[in-house]
């Protein structure tokens, strides 16, 4: 479901009932006098429609997590915010760029529209920047010759599913973050797919090797080997940017019955 869509929708057809209504309906009325049906539920929405618009459109937009791949940094149940113009401005609907401003940096948690579907919002953290060499070989992380800094923390409990993950803390550029690593899961990629600039990949049976090409970005899941990320199905153009995650605004516990978890909120590592 395109939502932007059908947000677009009904500002404009809100709008067009609005702008009758000021220009001529509306004088007609007497003071006081109740308003018709199309004006209440269609007219009278058009302010508030246009404001969630703005918003949605160039400022934040909300997601939820419906995944595991970004645990430990974000839970499944999670509700983050997006920021919509920290990579440049978008026009909404057709997500055409038309004020660039800052690029995307290695170890960013990103939101962007999932290049086998692009109906599909995903959410992984940049690893790799146009012209980078991604080395994941035997589960260890290098970018560019530099092997990524990881130092060994207290195993990771998986709350739901009762088993422990080795955790680490990585740090890219200036950005340290959590990641984990299950000790019994094979380091090759079983399920590469046949994706834009799959040359550019060379698989083994101790990971894989990307040269990362212009405009696009290798992105991966923090729960490395619970996440299906570019390893599998490539690069994300730079055209499918949605915006940065920032922010856990609310949490919702999956188990039944859902529960709120407040001390989720403003957490982001």
């Amino acid at each position: 479901m395109n939502f932007a869509l059908i947000l677009f929708v009904l500002l404009v057809v809100t709008g067009v009932l609005y702008a009758v209504d000021v220009a001529k309906f509306r004088k007609l009325r007497m003071p006081g006098g109740p308003e018709p049906i199309w004006v209440e539920w269609g007219a009278g929405f058009f302010p508030v429609i246009l404001v969630v618009f703005v918003l949605r459109s160039f400022l934040f937009e909300p997601f939820k997590i419906p995944s595991g791949s970004m645990i430990p940094t974000l839970q499944v149940g999670d509700f983050i915010l997006v920021n919509k113009f920290t990579y440049g401005v978008r026009l909404p609907v057709i997500d055409k760029k038309i004020i660039s401003l800052n690029d995307p940096q290695r170890g960013d948690v990103m939101v962007f529209r999932y290049p086998e579907n692009p109906s599909l919002d995903y959410i992984k953290r940049v690893v790799g920047l146009p012209g980078d060499t991604i080395v994941y070989q035997n589960k260890q992380l290098t970018i560019n010759g530099e092997p990524v800094i990881q130092q060994k923390l207290d195993d990771y409990l998986h709350p739901e599913r009762l088993y422990y993950s080795e955790q680490f803390l990585a740090k890219m550029g200036k950005v340290e973050h959590h990641i984990l690593n299950d000790v019994d899961a094979p380091a090759f990629i079983p399920d590469a797919a046949h994706f834009p600039y799959r040359e550019n990949c060379t698989y083994n049976a101790s990971g894989v090797v990307c040269k990362v090409p212009a405009g696009h970005y290798f992105m991966m899941g923090d729960n490395r080997d619970n996440s299906r990320d570019s390893r599998a199905w490539g690069f994300v153009p730079e055209g499918n940017i949605v915006g940065k995650a920032f922010f856990v605004w609310l949490h919702i516990d999956s188990i039944l019955p859902p529960k709120f978890d407040f001390s989720r909120i403003g957490a982001f590592n």
